[in-house]
């Protein structure tokens, strides 16, 4: 707005915003300029810096009779009722994008003409907005005006302050009108819209990927340039996003001030607390669109569905070998390298990962935690608790795609598999010959050890397989079970039967 003063045209800017004045003008101006006492802003109006001073005192007159809200001015108010109203009367004529406000509309346009008039004259970055320059200042200066007067905590914007205060009294004004969630931010909710939308709107110019969000477009580039600018100031490790670094730090600080209200378990970081809260909702909100099932974690999507894609992008630099995840990868180096750091304190025994050994501590425990609901039957791995219910299901969801069986496991197909491609990868370091599966490879050694470990309580007389104890068994007992129904002769083995019936077609 363009007033005259003295006789020479001047900009007025709005009442939370420094005012630039011909410096011909200080002087007079200074006279006649009400001054903040706490920050020295200057204001031309008595009741501007009476509105202004609200930011440092916390006092809100003004409230929305819709959700309860307070404001420190009645022009906020009036503004913020544009939300409830979904009054946006500001419309960029490039795009058609409408806002609430005009000054989001002006830094809007700025976004199409690529025009960055603020400048920082200490790293030379550029800005659309003074608010936005003002903000980054802060960076360089540490200036964290506006305090928390719950938990004291500091924060360079007012907008962060009012967002932080939300984390004590837990409102969250903002809600999906399509699955009805709440969040503390508008912005997070519009984020969170896109899972509904599946829109993308933030595009790779290198590799052409695209993102629902606009920081993950951030951290996305870094792959590509390899830059890491967040560093540890305590042992120099290197982030490519502040809010790694942030995480990283409590590493070092042990401080975790993410709590559950429900058991009261503690995290060092917001989305594991929200990832926990999950196991006692049993909230599972991402679904696969192609088999139907959920997850808790968006990132277990991805991975699962992978089953259905086949994709494996991480591979072994040593052998070639793909995965399906970055964990199973590192895991798998360690079959090269020899690394097994964890260790059973009961026996020693060692293995390459974590998982392993809480499966093998309860060799020793006999604890087997995992109950089938409908037989009853235990286990000490939810894997092998999943794979024992097929037995009552009767589910086989692997499929060979060459000739249509069906597995009830996936190791089972791999096996089922290697009959159409003739692979053989267990080799006999004794007689050279091959096998499809490894445990045909450790029952061949045999023949060469004569190890017999399978032993007869009755009789003593050993055996190499399983198989063939079983068979000698029928030998001690009375009944015979295979009766030839020709003849009616009976024996205790099947292959006795079997070789018996040839007599009788022979005549």
């Amino acid at each position: 707005m363009e007033k005259e003063f003295c006789g020479k045209p001047i900009e007025i800017k709005t009442e939370t915003e420094s005012i630039d004045f011909p410096n011909e003008m200080q002087k007079e101006i200074k006279e006649g300029s009400y001054t903040c006492d706490i920050c020295k802003k200057l204001f031309t109006q008595k009741s501007h810096l009476t509105d202004h001073k609200r930011i440092h005192t916390g006092e809100n007159l003004y409230r929305c009779d819709m959700c309860s809200k307070s404001f420190s001015t009645s022009g906020a108010l009036n503004t913020h009722k544009r939300i409830h109203a979904g009054d946006t009367p500001y419309h960029c004529n490039i795009c058609g994008t409408s806002f609430t406000q005009k000054c989001h509309l002006t830094g809007h346009k700025r976004i199409h003409t690529g025009e960055t008039s603020y400048h920082c004259d200490i790293c030379g970055k550029t800005f659309s907005t003074n608010d936005t320059l003002n903000t980054h200042k802060c960076i360089y200066t540490g200036e964290k005006p506006y305090d928390c007067d719950i938990c004291g905590k500091a924060f360079s914007t007012s907008s962060t302050l009012s967002t932080h205060k939300r984390i004590h009294t837990g409102e969250k004004p903002y809600h999906c009108d399509i699955c009805g969630k709440s969040f503390t931010e508008s912005g997070t909710l519009n984020t969170h819209k896109r899972i509904h939308t599946g829109e993308k709107p933030y595009h790779c110019s290198i590799c052409g990927k695209s993102f629902s969000h606009r920081r993950s477009l951030t951290y996305h580039r870094n792959i590509h340039t390899g830059e890491r600018p967040y560093h540890c100031e305590i042992c120099g490790k290197s982030f490519p996003d502040r809010s790694k670094l942030k995480r990283h730090i409590y590493v070092h600080t042990g401080e975790k001030p993410y709590c559950c209200n429900i058991c009261g378990k503690s995290f060092s970081q917001n989305d594991d607390l929200n990832k926990h809260i999950r196991i006692h909702t049993g909230e599972k909100p991402y679904h696969c669109d192609i088999c139907g099932k959920s997850c808790s974690q968006s990132s277990d999507l991805i991975k699962h569905k992978r089953v259905h894609t086949g994709e494996k992008p991480y591979n072994c630099d040593i052998c070639g070998k793909s995965f399906s995840e970055s964990s199973a990868l590192h895991i798998h180096r360690r079959i090269h390298t020899g690394e097994t750091p964890y260790h059973c304190d009961i026996c020693g025994k060692s293995f390459s990962d974590g998982s392993t050994l809480i499966h093998h501590k309860r060799v020793h425990t006999g604890e087997k935690p995992f109950h089938c609901d409908i037989c009853g039957k235990s286990f000490s791995k939810s894997s092998d608790l999943t794979k024992h219910k097929r037995v009552h299901t009767g589910e086989k969801p692997y499929h060979c795609d060459i000739c249509g069986k069906c597995c009830s496991r996936s190791s089972a197909l791999l096996i089922h598999m290697r009959i159409h491609t003739g692979e053989k990868p267990y080799q006999c370091d004794i007689c050279g010959q091959s096998f499809s599966r490894n445990t045909s490879l450790n029952l061949h050694k045999r023949t060469h050890t004569s190890e017999k470990p399978y032993h007869c309580v009755l009789c003593g007389e050993s055996f190499s397989q399983r198989r063939n104890l079983s068979q000698h068994k029928y030998i001690h007992r009375a009944e015979k079970l295979f009766l030839c129904d020709i003849c009616g002769e009976s024996f205790s083995r099947n292959f006795q039967l079997t070789r018996h019936k040839h007599l009788h077609t022979q005549e």
